[in-house]
């Protein structure tokens, strides 16, 4: 019971002195209608984080709950105190809730997924105080989460949910609840029976190891608004028995072939189509163009190759996502409401595309790979020319806010002046320079920056250290890349001390990978005043030579703000000896942040 209430209290006032006096009986009132349970207690804990905190609204928790668990402290108990938190829900995060039903036990949810499926279904709209629909959901999610009916799963490194799971016991609620309401229609279920259905909303089907599961003959499938396949053995229905689809997910369906989307013109209402991992589809129907309400399609990790012409007809596109062989058809421009773009190949597209590409100005995402798949190793002037349109192009899109650039070292190095100044994420992946292009110094918005680079100088954290509001930086160096510069021989390294006067006045993320050669940063006095993330790997033995060899002293106590640090040590070398100093870095340093070690031996 100690473990009980120390779970209740944390969760609501930091601590079991926090509590207000005038809610202490009643708190403890609840704590003990909860039997200790630790689910009950994060549930009606979560309820009442969304109740005033006056002592007449908690104590009608008190009495909803009654005595049940004191009773029954077993699923039926249970279930009295999640029905208690359902039923305080808004209408729309109920049927928000209800659709996690949808998915098979121990799933990991994604949010993006979760909050376009409420958009495609109008479960959500856009409401006052809300500049999209997407920031709606993204409220929507997180009062789950606070309410504690999900629990994340993973994040981002800024600690942003980005997935989120179900507690069975949860999970068997909202399946009573959906299945109650007939929000949603599960088949393949092995604890639930399916009996004779009249109209079915939601359709999941669930193949386990069982024999080929098949949708039951005789049911009225016209008003199916989603439909998601899970399992490999499950046989794909036709279709043209879903007319109303909006929401349709094969993701990873490895049954599904280019017949079963032959129809697919049919489906008038589909708003989100999903063909992810679907590795034997390898051409999409001419018939896709006439999906008008279409706003979110997902071909990535497919085997499509090229795009029906028929695609630039779906004026609603927001999101089309695909893998960086497909060949994208000329009329893009006339996708004015698209905004996020990845991942395509530039020198596979045609000239009439690449000129048309500056006309999309609701781009805000964008991905582009300048690996030449056809002329590697030599120079293609036909290429030289495409590089020159997208640059141009590139230049003109100003709203877009995020960029990725996979293999494109010279066009990184000489074309990228100007960006727009909209631009807040750079990704330069697999595409090596020297040193920091000066032309990055001039995204003053920029917030999030990770790039490949051969070496880093002094001059190079001057030019980092002035973007205003960076506050996630990632440098990764590697020697071996040499051969993507223009240069024969590796560059000569010197000493970087990162000191106050370099600037980083936002940085709170740095990511400094120094696998593949020489670990020559130093931090001073002052250096990155708010960075609390720190990870960092190097190789000991590389670096030895410049004088950082015995304690191995990076300087760690001289960022002030320090609070995780997450370290990986490569090489030969004794790992004991470079743990060590790195442990007594950590723990002299007035903030003990959390540190992170791992050792990654060569030879291994």
């Amino acid at each position: 019971m100690v473990h009980a209430r120390q779970l209740f209290y944390t969760r609501l006032f930091n601590s079991e002195e926090n509590c207000p006096s005038y809610l202490k009986i009643v708190s403890e009132h609840i704590l003990k209608k909860c039997a200790g349970l630790p689910l009950a207690i994060i549930a009606i804990s979560g309820l009442l984080a969304n109740t005033e905190r006056t002592e007449g609204p908690w104590k009608q928790v008190e009495d909803s709950i009654g005595r049940a668990l004191e009773r029954n402290p077993s699923v039926e108990g249970m279930m009295k105190i999640l029905s208690l938190s359902y039923f305080e829900l808004p209408a729309h995060l109920k049927s928000c809730l209800l659709c996690l039903s949808i998915f098979p036990e121990d799933s990991i949810i994604k949010k993006k997924v979760l909050i376009h499926r409420w958009i495609a279904e109008r479960i959500i709209h856009t409401e006052a105080g809300y500049s999209t629909t997407h920031e709606l959901g993204e409220r929507c999610f997180n009062e789950l989460i606070n309410r504690s009916l999900i629990q994340p799963a993973m994040t981002d490194k800024f600690d942003r949910v980005k997935s989120c799971r179900l507690h069975d016991t949860i999970l068997d609620f909202i399946i009573s609840k959906s299945i109650e309401e007939n929000f949603v229609t599960l088949v393949g279920v092995l604890s639930l029976t399916v009996g004779t259905q009249g109209k079915v909303r939601r359709l999941s089907l669930q193949a386990g190891k069982q024999k080929e599961l098949i949708v039951p003959e005789g049911w009225v499938l016209s008003h199916v608004r989603s439909l998601d396949v899970f399992g490999e053995s499950v046989k794909i229905p036709s279709i043209d028995k879903f007319r109303h689809l909006r929401f349709l997910d094969f993701e990873y369906c490895d049954q599904l072939e280019n017949h079963h989307l032959e129809n697919i013109g049919m489906l008038f209402q589909l708003r989100y189509l999903s063909l992810l991992g679907a590795k034997k589809v390898n051409k999409l129907p001419e018939q896709i163009g006439l999906l008008l309400c279409l706003q979110i399609l997902n071909l990535r990790f497919t085997s499509v190759c090229e795009l029906p012409a028929s695609i630039v007809n779906l004026k609603r596109l927001v999101h089309l996502l695909v893998t960086q062989n497909v060949t994208l058809p000329c009329g893009i421009s006339k996708l004015q409401a698209l905004e996020k773009l990845r991942l395509f190949s530039v020198y596979s597209q045609s000239f009439n595309f690449l000129r048309e590409f500056e006309q999309l100005q609701s781009l805000k995402v964008l991905a582009l790979d300048f690996e030449d798949y056809n002329c590697a190793n030599r120079v293609n002037v036909e290429n030289v020319s495409k590089k020159a349109i997208i640059v141009a192009s590139l230049k003109n899109l100003g709203n877009l806010l995020s960029l990725t650039v996979w293999d494109g070292p010279e066009f990184v190095r000489q074309s990228l002046c100007p960006m727009p100044l909209s631009l807040q994420k750079l990704e330069v992946l697999r595409s090596s320079v020297l040193h920091v292009p000066n032309w990055v110094g001039s995204l003053v918005n920029l917030q999030e920056l990770r790039l490949d680079l051969v070496g880093v100088e002094q001059k190079d954290f001057y030019i980092l250290g002035g973007l205003p509001v960076l506050r996630c930086l990632t440098l990764k160096i590697d020697v071996r890349e040499i051969r993507n510069t223009s240069l024969t021989e590796e560059p000569e390294v010197k000493r970087v001390i990162v000191c106050g006067e370099v600037g980083f006045p936002c940085l709170r993320i740095f990511n400094y990978d120094s696998q593949h050669a020489v670990m020559n940063l130093t931090f001073a006095a002052g250096a990155m005043p708010k960075v609390d993330d720190l990870q960092i790997e190097f190789d000991p033995e590389e670096t030895e030579f410049l004088g950082t060899s015995g304690d191995f002293d990076l300087g760690i106590e001289n960022l002030p703000s320090l609070l995780k640090i997450r370290c990986v040590v490569h090489g030969y070398v004794d790992s004991s000896r470079v743990e060590t100093a790195i442990r007594e870095a950590a723990n002299a340093h007035p903030n003990r942040p959390t540190l992170d070690l791992g050792c990654n031996s060569k030879g291994s």
